[in-house]
């Protein structure tokens, strides 16, 4: 089923989905065959009623039991957004991933949703690339519970994993330094001191800035909010400023 993004039926499942109304959503999918799958075609590509849940900016009401109720119904938790020109695009997981409604990424995974499964906004990337690339921890660290990969230098960094980012600088080839330092940058964003120490002795640079930012590594750490994890690597990074100068 294809519907126009200006169809009555079309407006009232996306009402009925972002409202989080349960009660009137299980009729609209009796009543229409094939809703739960439909695309909704608008003028830049179309995307699903699944997508429709785990669009930004997500934590819709009911969100979790809305996707539940669409999966049940028969939605593909592995169907791409399409493009203007039919270029495939995110999943819902990836959507999810994106606005970190962890609630609704997890019963998209378990319902079936592909956790490695690639393309979309972050260069082509896993929901977890997504995740780490939009500051989403909490899907994040849901979809490494559940397997993702952990394929990068600047991915094991963003999550603070230390002993991964070790096992990277130690393979063939060896990391350029701007690979270096964009871990660098990353563990700092995440707000991880002692994988941001253990790159710092790799001669990183502390005003690196990569060309999607504005923020050096110390003020990407401060604009994260603040817990006691973060105040420690904010103190040291400042200890670090201030010896360079």
């Amino acid at each position: 089923m294809i519907l126009r993004a200006d169809d009555p039926l079309a407006g009232q499942v996306v009402r009925a989905i972002k409202a989080g109304d349960v009660e009137a959503l299980p009729g609209l999918l009796a009543a229409h065959a094939g809703l739960a799958a439909a695309r909704i075609q608008g003028a830049r590509g179309s995307q699903t009623v699944l997508h429709v849940v785990t669009d930004w900016p997500g934590f819709f009401p009911n969100g979790p039991a809305v996707a539940k109720l669409l999966l049940a119904a028969g939605a593909d938790p592995n169907v791409r957004t399409e493009g203007a020109k039919g270029e495939a695009g995110e999943t819902p997981l990836q959507y999810a991933a994106s606005n970190d409604d962890v609630e609704v990424a997890e019963a998209l995974v378990v319902g079936g949703a592909e956790i490695e499964a690639r393309g979309g906004s972050i260069a082509g990337g896993t929901a977890l690339e997504n995740a780490i690339g939009y500051g989403c921890w909490r899907v994040a660290r849901l979809l490494l519970q559940h397997g993702a990969k952990v394929e990068k230098l600047w991915q094991a960094a963003a999550l603070g994993m230390t002993a991964r980012v070790e096992k990277f600088l130690q393979e063939a080839p060896a990391p350029s330094s701007e690979e270096v330092n964009h871990a660098f940058w990353h563990a700092c964003r995440g707000g991880y001191r002692r994988t941001a120490e253990f790159l710092f002795a790799r001669d990183v640079d502390l005003n690196w800035i990569p060309d999607y930012a504005k923020e050096n590594p110390l003020a990407i750490a401060r604009s994260a909010g603040m817990d006691t994890g973060r105040e420690a690597l904010i103190n040291w990074l400042r200890a670090q400023v201030d010896s360079a100068r």
